[in-house]
């Protein structure tokens, strides 16, 4: 079994479920977490029984690097996993410090037309371990400490929710990478259901919707996800979301070019969220050549978020980071399959 499959807990029932002592758990996380030691030989707190079941039944499988691509923004990290397959990291340079945006899934089923990571279908979910390692393997890598996370890389999250519970678990938890709450966020196409169910788990981490378009009519043309999930079923889900957390939701809002970028929807949008506590994230779109869509121009993403601010939206133009990278999500992975 992976190490970093396990949570704090899990770790606890599984050493106390074998005869051992549930602080056992908090010295192994401590010698692997804080002082990055991987041979159980090394623990010098760990009994000599505990070592040997620990060398018997648990490894430290690692991700493999096999390319990265570098630019002053960002770096875009393709790995491999254990069992051959390949999914993408991005590691972003703010400010503010470094936030690594990780996949949830091999692939993604949720069709949007936009979209490199939908093109090559979901084989499966990521577990546990292949998620937090995204982490790991990039921080050593950059010998850097991340400061925060976004899950909006390949993949739905809340397509593989079960698993990324634990993972906010194994993320915020201070023995562990450590990293709050408020510096995590959670991206959906808009599963309802998950939404709700995540509002319930009152976490202190961040939501974000991935919109893109301010009525059915052209959501249903974009976005296959839209054909279950209504745009007036995931207000009323944001609309939970926001009274049972309090927290400002992010709304994720790519600009492509005759598409979604009019006038008329700006004020529609503006009209959908009046009121609501959300801001929008304006994305400039990453043509690639596997999809016939065009990024709206400059100045007509400019005019956009005018409209939006004149109708006391809360609204930013997200900084593009890709530039010389294989800037879609999905697209280095796409363009690296063996």
């Amino acid at each position: 079994m992976n190490f970093y499959d396990f949570t704090l807990e899990e770790l606890e029932s599984y050493l106390i479920e074998n005869g051992f002592k549930k602080y056992n758990a908090t010295q192994i996380i401590e010698w692997v977490y804080e002082k990055h030691i991987y041979d159980f030989d090394k623990m010098t707190n760990l009994s000599k029984k505990l070592i040997e079941f620990l060398k018997l039944n648990i490894s430290f499988d690692k991700l493999k690097v096999i390319k990265v691509e570098e630019s002053d923004l960002a770096n875009k990290y393709l790995l491999e996993l254990k069992d051959g397959n390949r999914i993408e990291s991005v590691l972003m340079k703010h400010d503010y410090g470094l936030s690594l945006c990780v996949s949830s899934q091999i692939g993604c089923n949720m069709g949007c037309s936009f979209c490199e990571s939908g093109r090559l279908k979901k084989i499966r979910n990521l577990t546990l371990s292949e998620i937090v390692m995204q982490v790991t393997t990039v921080s050593e890598y950059e010998n850097k400490r991340i400061d925060s996370i976004v899950m909006m890389g390949i993949g739905e999250p809340f397509d593989n929710f079960d698993t990324v519970k634990r993972f906010i678990s194994v993320v915020t938890n201070n023995k562990m990478i450590g990293i709050g709450q408020r510096h995590l966020t959670i991206s959906t196409c808009g599963i309802v259901p998950k939404i709700y169910e995540f509002a319930d788990l009152e976490t202190g981490v961040n939501l974000a919707i991935s919109l893109h378009a301010p009525n059915n009519e052209i959501r249903d043309k974009i976005m296959r996800i839209n054909h279950a999930y209504k745009i007036e079923e995931i207000m009323s889900a944001l609309d939970y979301y926001i009274e049972k957390t309090n927290r400002r939701v992010t709304i994720e809002y790519i600009m492509l070019a005759g598409i979604n970028d009019t006038d008329k929807c700006a004020k529609e949008l503006s009209e959908l969220l009046k009121g609501k506590l959300v801001y929008v994230n304006l994305i400039p779109y990453n043509e690639t050549e596997n999809f016939n869509m065009k990024r709206s121009n400059d100045f007509k993403i400019r005019e956009f978020c005018d409209i939006l601010k004149s109708n006391n939206i809360n609204v930013t133009i997200r900084k593009e980071m890709g530039g010389n990278l294989s800037a879609a999500c999905g697209q280095l992975r796409a363009n690296n399959m063996k």
